[in-house]
């Protein structure tokens, strides 16, 4: 039957093999004890794992025989340097220098420019990002990889913010089974001035309503900036914790704005 046969690069992806994580570690030994063939081997058996990551950047108009060949190269970088001493499953690990390497090449053929100063320290940055993320086993904070890079915390996140690919104003950031909200919905607009100071009373008086957890988890994430692992980290609580505790606070203040 030829009814789910899909061809990329001449790949016939209804016929993809799939390797058991038993499978996965025979091979593993073999090719880092010298077994070429089991190169191969591995990059047909999860070449499944780059047509799973390819589906997020079908909306960029590239064609997906492109994004599948540098998905490909990104499954080799993560085969070549899999440690089998790190207690982590290979798609793990894989699937972030799959999608690096896809997004290394949308901006490399970004008709924005940006400039080659500002995309070095990026590169470096997202590098760096990976070795700390395979070394410590979880995504480094923004300041771990200053320090390491031995760069400014502001110049990095500069380079990085230039580097990225504009969205659609309509492209939903959020969604919790209601409303998605929009990207169009985080912009800031400067032409109700005579309404800003009231907005900001009203937000003060809605802050003093949570308690002191409440209220330090909203001014690091939207005064300071920080990320939910950043703020966790700094608390001693979990992401998921600093998630339910900062939904739960925002809620808490539009109720108290809107009453």
């Amino acid at each position: 039957m030829k009814r789910n046969k899909v061809e990329i690069c001449g790949v016939n992806t209804s016929q993809l093999p799939v390797l058991s994580n038993i499978q996965m570690r025979e091979l593993f030994t073999k090719l880092q004890s010298g077994e070429v063939a089991a190169r191969e081997t591995l990059v047909n058996g999860n070449l499944r794992l780059v047509l799973s990551v390819i589906q997020r950047f079908n909306n960029r108009g590239e064609y997906v025989d492109d994004l599948f060949q540098v998905g490909c190269i990104g499954l080799m970088k993560a085969i070549d340097n899999f440690d089998l001493g790190q207690n982590v499953r290979f798609s793990t690990y894989a699937v972030p220098m799959i999608v690096g390497e896809i997004r290394r090449y949308l901006r490399d053929n970004n008709p924005i420019r940006v400039s080659r100063s500002l995309r070095d320290i990026a590169y470096k940055a997202l590098q760096m990002r990976d070795f700390l993320t395979n070394q410590n086993l979880r995504e480094p904070t923004i300041q771990e990889i200053a320090e390491r890079m031995e760069i400014p915390k502001e110049d990095i996140v500069f380079a990085l913010d230039a580097i990225q690919d504009p969205v659609s104003m309509f492209e939903p950031i959020y969604h919790d089974g209601g409303d998605p909200i929009y990207v169009m919905d985080q912009i800031h607009d400067d032409k109700n001035k005579d309404t800003t100071w009231v907005e900001e009373i009203a937000v003060r008086e809605a802050m003093q309503k949570l308690t002191d957890r409440e209220q330090k988890i909203l001014a690091m994430r939207f005064y300071e900036g920080k990320t939910q692992m950043e703020v966790a980290e700094e608390i001693g609580i979990s992401q998921a914790q600093v998630s339910r505790l900062e939904k739960t606070a925002i809620h808490r203040m539009n109720k108290h704005i809107q009453s």
